[in-house]
């Protein structure tokens, strides 16, 4: 069986086309669209009418990719921007109307669980207590587990495009803009925080997104290039990583290898997040994966019998 899977992010529109026999599975496409559905509307809690243009293309060019590979069922999945949308029921109706498809709203309890299946199916277990991270554009999802068990879970609002429209950074950004986050960052996550010194958590696994390109910065390979199931971030690595990107400006990151455009903006905020946490849960640990929301998709669909 061929399925196509679509996370529609606050900030980019994902595709996954894959082929599932006898709960094992091959990967066959992937690629993305910026929607920016975080655009300055975020801030009102709305999509914008460019916004809904912008999900209506990739909605085409999405459709052309799955036509190539007759695939027998699409799963559409919206997230953050989306649920926490004031007029949510008119953009969903007009997908809709241009697209044929059902776009599932799913809320931030079920994309953590999402999140987690996903990384079950690169790492099998987690041999340790570990932190799973999913840094989005409108939500940061954070899951504790160990070996196939879910421990916690939470889902905040605190995704990148809501803190660059929330907050004035200035580029390159300011020692006490940094501080500023940090604490932000620091009080919203705090019950995740808690929990992991509890648990004596000393490993992080990060969910594509800003680690991929920061395993990408790493590599210096392009985005996209490299394809990884997981991969090890030392942390020497990702301390290199972040001093650059924090006194960076934006047309330095520009010509990074391995900096993704449509995270330009995204990624100085992104690396603060994973720094605060790192630095105050006492992880010595980085595990980088592709595998998120949409393979966590698969994940229920393969297990579902």
């Amino acid at each position: 069986m061929r399925i196509a899977v679509i996370d529609l992010g606050t900030n980019t529109c994902n595709l996954l086309v894959a082929e599932m026999s006898n709960k094992d599975f091959k990967i066959l496409h992937q690629s993305k669209q910026l929607v920016k559905l975080g655009d300055d509307k975020i801030r009102d809690n709305e999509i914008s009418p460019a916004a809904t243009e912008r999900t209506i293309d990739s909605f085409r060019m999405h459709k052309n990719i799955i036509k190539e590979f007759n695939v027998d069922a699409v799963r559409v999945i919206a997230t953050s921007a989306v649920r926490s949308a004031d007029n949510k029921v008119e953009y969903l109706e007009k997908l809709g109307e241009e697209s044929g498809w059902l776009v599932k709203v799913v809320k931030g309890e079920k994309e953590a669980e999402l999140i987690f299946e996903g990384v079950l199916l690169a790492f099998k277990k987690l041999e340790t207590t570990a932190v799973i991270l999913d840094i989005g554009g409108g939500s940061n999802e954070l899951i504790l587990a160990k070996d196939q068990d879910l421990l916690w879970k939470e889902s905040q609002p605190t995704g990148m495009a809501r803190i660059i429209n929330q907050f004035e950074l200035s580029d390159p950004i300011q020692k006490n803009e940094i501080a500023i986050l940090e604490k932000y960052f620091a009080e919203q996550h705090v019950n995740t925080i808690i929990r992991c010194k509890e648990q004596e958590v000393k490993m992080l696994v990060g969910c594509s997104g800003a680690f991929d390109t920061i395993a990408d910065m790493i590599d210096g390979v392009e985005p996209g290039e490299k394809q990884r199931t997981t991969q090890e971030i030392k942390l020497n690595d990702f301390y290199t990583i972040y001093n650059k990107l924090i006194t960076s400006t934006r047309e330095e990151r520009i010509k990074m290898k391995g900096m993704d455009h449509v995270r330009l903006d995204l990624i100085v905020p992104a690396v603060i997040l994973i720094e605060t946490l790192v630095k105050t849960i006492g992880i010595k640990k980085i595990v980088q994966t592709d595998f998120a929301l949409r393979e966590g998709v698969l994940y229920e669909l393969m297990h579902k019998n």
